[in-house]
């Protein structure tokens, strides 16, 4: 069975390492505890963060113990890895409240019964530091020259790093140092933004314990056309239901660029990598297959199977499009046919009969019910003809909805372009 570490590196996962050989040698010995930390800067994590979540994931299904930690001590001060500019500050309650949400949220990816995996919030320790004595035990083993040669801190130079960013490198390196020294967790990984710190992290385990720790990043992730993961017209793609639904979750994937197909069946999937081959060999028709089983197995990841068969069968009545081939991707339990008429997991937008009969103008509609961002961009849209009713375009800024459009239905369909569609439903 490959260890944890060679599923990582096969899937794309590993950008860098503190010694390789070592690293592999851990391994081989047995499980192992690792840590990733997530901020809780926000009330959910968003498709940014799957990367290091599908690590942990990956971790666990091979055996090995992850420790998904949540900054709500760190998060009091802000992390200046990758950023030009200061965080905005929190107050604790928003950081509290933040981090629970994120624990929720972690669970659905990761097993944290029977202590199969541990969930932490690093306000457990930190807050009840003794600053004096910290400085004393801590701080004297940081050099403040190697400090502000680390990267994160050499880009904040320009503009001016304050002293309360400055202590994040050392809180972070003490997080590891801690976890060492309570749950014998001797793997950190995290983005390749974070590399400084945990290195910071070994180093202060060597100092304080003489033993070894390792780090792992990974790398930051964009699309092929340069983008960064999970932004899109409309703004971040959140893993929290409640601000992105399952089924924008699938389109999000499910419009992916072809070039990225591959890559990302093999980091955001559990499908066995000799299915995800084939994909180099896939064009037109069963490209969008691929893509396809790429938007349904992480929406099952997510959000669940349910929601993923949902979101999935709605997608295949609203486009047209073709089933997966029985015989592409075997590992799957994508839908193989679409339930007749099945659109309940198209987004939906109410307008009443007594509206209707006065008619509802198409361009606040559009902006109101989140089909474009504003009214001026729906009229953009119209006139360059990207706006339609039911498959029919609409020819003026000026046309309003009416009861009419329902042909004695109680729907409608509204669509942006060839790939975003909104249900309009008539209500007494």
């Amino acid at each position: 069975m490959k260890s944890a570490y060679e599923v990582l590196k096969e899937r794309g996962f590993i950008e860098q390492v503190t010694d390789e050989d070592l690293i592999q040698k851990l391994f081989a010995a047995g499980p192992v505890t690792c840590y990733i930390g997530f901020d809780p800067t926000a009330a959910s994590l968003h498709i940014g963060s799957l990367v290091p979540i599908m690590a942990l994931a990956h971790m666990q299904r091979s055996g090995n113990k992850p420790i998904a930690l949540v900054g709500g001590g760190t998060g009091l001060i802000g992390d200046p890895s990758g950023k030009t500019e200061m965080r905005q500050i929190l107050t604790r309650e928003q950081i509290d409240h933040n981090a629970r949400c994120l624990e929720r949220q972690l669970a659905r990816y990761l097993d944290f019964s029977g202590g199969k995996a541990l969930l932490l919030n690093n306000a457990d320790w930190l807050t009840k530091i003794n600053y004096i004595e910290f400085l004393r035990d801590i701080g004297r083993h940081f050099s403040v020259n190697r400090m502000l040669a680390a990267e994160s801190y050499r880009i904040r130079m320009e503009k001016g790093l304050n002293f309360i960013e400055f202590n994040y490198m050392v809180l972070q390196a003490y997080d590891f140092l801690y976890l060492f020294q309570h749950h014998n967790c001797v793997l950190q990984m995290g983005g390749n933004d974070q590399w400084g710190n945990m290195l910071a992290g070994t180093e202060l385990i060597r100092k304080v314990a003489g033993r070894d720790a390792h780090a792992v990043t990974f790398p930051l992730m964009t699309t092929s056309l340069g983008q960064k993961m999970g932004k899109t017209e409309k703004g971040t793609v959140w893993l929290d239901d409640s601000l992105t639904r399952p089924y924008e979750y699938y389109q999000y994937w499910v419009n992916c660029d072809d070039a990225d197909v591959e890559r990302f069946l093999k980091l955001f999937t559990f499908l066995p990598l000799e299915e995800i081959s084939v994909v180099k060999d896939l064009r037109d028709a069963q490209l969008n297959m691929a893509k396809a089983v790429l938007a349904f197995e992480a929406t099952k990841i997510t959000h669940g199977e349910e929601a993923a068969q949902k979101a999935c069968r709605a997608s295949m009545e609203a486009f047209r499009s073709r089933p997966v081939d029985a015989d592409l991707f075997p590992s799957s339990s994508i839908p193989r046919e679409a339930a007749a008429n099945d659109t309940t997991a198209i987004p939906r937008y109410r307008i009443s009969r007594k509206d209707l009969d006065a008619g509802v103008p198409i361009c606040s509609t559009c902006a109101k019910a989140g089909l474009t961002q504003s009214i001026s961009e729906t009229k953009r849209l119209i006139e360059q003809g990207g706006i339609y009713i039911n498959d029919r375009p609409v020819k003026s800024i000026d046309e309003t909805l009416s009861v009419a459009d329902f042909d004695s239905g109680r729907e409608i369909r509204l669509r942006k372009g060839k790939k975003k569609y909104l249900i309009i439903e008539m209500q007494d």
